[in-house]
């Protein structure tokens, strides 16, 4: 391996792993451009998804206490979302994934877009138990057919005005959940060669230290404020992944 390969690895960890301590999800946006510079995409994306578990427990252990106060409003997505993986890789033969993708990073840059800017942030606090397990559901769906599993519930828990404890109790743990499968289903189709092995052991100690930095950051932002870097995430997400598929 090469002082090009370990750069381009460390950076696209220590990126990855920052927005994965800040916010819980977002590793694959910020790192897997890195990856695909210097590594094939099944390598790449099977070297992104374990590392975004594996830095992901930080931050599902800072919001524990959250996690086990409201077991009930994480199944709510979770299970939903393990139902719809499967019936995504389903339609990923019956559809076009990359019109798909394309169709998705329009509509998250429109919402973070027009709700980034806004002095306002919307809010919608009423209990809504069946839309959050439809948008778990299409989550799920999302993550088997286009690999973006955490766009609609981070669209969705942003406009939730919860304290940011609660919104990491359930954004956090369902995309580790659903980057948990998405890891199996790789590994049984053999993407940890020797080649993932050895990037692994650069990209994990980077992004397990520039998690811990995000971290540290995540404690110091007011739950208005992770809110509203949820909804521009979204539009950084929207650009990134509409950028992917144009180039």
């Amino acid at each position: 391996m090469t002082a090009d390969v370990i750069a381009y690895l460390a950076i696209g960890a220590a990126a990855g792993g920052f927005i994965n301590g800040l916010s819980g999800t977002g590793t694959a946006l910020f790192a897997l451009g890195f990856y695909l510079v210097v590594l094939p995409p099944t390598t790449s994306v099977a070297i992104v998804a374990l590392m975004s578990v594996l830095v992901g427990v930080q931050g599902m252990w800072i919001v524990r206490a959250s996690i086990f106060a409201r077991p009930d409003r994480l199944l709510r997505f979770i299970v939903p979302g393990l139902i719809g993986v499967p019936l995504g890789l389903i339609l990923l033969d019956r559809v076009d994934s990359g019109t798909l993708r394309i169709g998705i990073a329009v509509f998250l840059i429109l919402y973070g877009g027009y709700f980034g800017f806004r002095a306002a942030l919307p809010s919608f606090s009423r209990p809504t138990p069946i839309v959050d397990a439809v948008v778990g559901f299409a989550g799920g769906v999302l993550g088997g057919t286009a690999g973006v599993s955490g766009a609609l519930p981070s669209m969705w828990l942003s406009i939730r005005p919860w304290t940011k404890t609660e919104t990491r109790a359930v954004l956090q743990p369902f995309n580790m959940i659903m980057l948990i499968t998405t890891v199996t289903l790789l590994f049984f189709r053999g993407a940890y060669d020797g080649t993932a092995v050895t990037a692994l052991a650069v990209t994990i100690p980077c992004g397990l230290v520039a998690a811990q930095v995000g971290v540290m950051v995540f404690r110091r932002l007011s739950d208005t404020g992770f809110r509203r870097l949820l909804i521009l995430l979204t539009l950084v997400m929207g650009i990134g992944i509409l950028l992917t598929e144009l180039t």
